[in-house]
């Protein structure tokens, strides 16, 4: 079982820490390679592993898998065992709801708030579209976590998926010091004390480019 997965920088690229976080959750062994952002050959370097040119992408004995949620649903359904998605089909169904419209929304928030793990600053003007992102997430991550949560702190009790793709989130909202209500300001504090997702921070922090 060959495994080796393509990241860009771990203090800038939200997307490869879906990815990685993914790859964490199935517990398996796995190869790295880290691609440095916002380099003269970063381009051609990702070109060289990624027909669509972003990272993060899975080498696998088959071929290479990108994009974050299809690497995503490929490990669940290669690692059953490790329950990536949560029990129950409302819940999965839910699961999958939240994260498809991680995938494909939140534009704003990207735009105005790009990860960097390294920042420590609030915007010193939020503009009303980035407001109505946040509001939504609050709302997403309620949902979840008073629907499906009473299991543990993530947002479907144990950890899965859903918690992969909102880390990043998380991460945006501590680095640029976003106010939040009682229960999304525990759920950030949850990604940050989660065992997976420590390493990956440590080395973002330690990032020097």
């Amino acid at each position: 079982m060959s495994l080796t997965l393509v990241v860009g920088s771990k203090n800038l690229s939200s997307w490869s820490l879906r990815g990685w976080l993914a790859m964490q959750l199935t517990g398996a062994e796995f190869e790295e390679i880290l691609i440095p952002l916002d380099q003269p050959d970063t381009a051609k370097r990702i070109r060289e592993h990624s027909p669509s040119g972003k990272v993060p992408l899975l080498e696998c004995e088959d071929g290479a898998i990108w994009d974050s949620l299809a690497i995503a649903e490929y490990l669940a359904e290669r690692f059953p065992e490790a329950h990536m998605w949560p029990r129950g089909e409302t819940a999965r169904a839910l699961a999958r709801s939240v994260c498809a419209e991680m995938h494909s929304g939140f534009t704003a928030l990207r735009t105005h708030m790009p990860m960097n793990l390294q920042r420590h600053r609030a915007l010193d003007e939020v503009p009303t579209e980035v407001e109505a992102d946040i509001a939504r997430i609050v709302e997403i991550w309620t949902l979840c976590r008073q629907g499906f949560g009473q299991d543990g702190p993530f947002l479907f009790g144990h950890a899965s998926i859903a918690d992969a793709f909102y880390a990043p989130i998380a991460t945006r909202f501590r680095s640029y010091q976003v106010e939040l209500p009682a229960l999304a300001k525990a759920y950030v504090d949850t990604i940050y004390q989660w065992s997976l997702f420590q390493p990956w921070l440590n080395a973002g922090l330690a990032e020097r480019t």
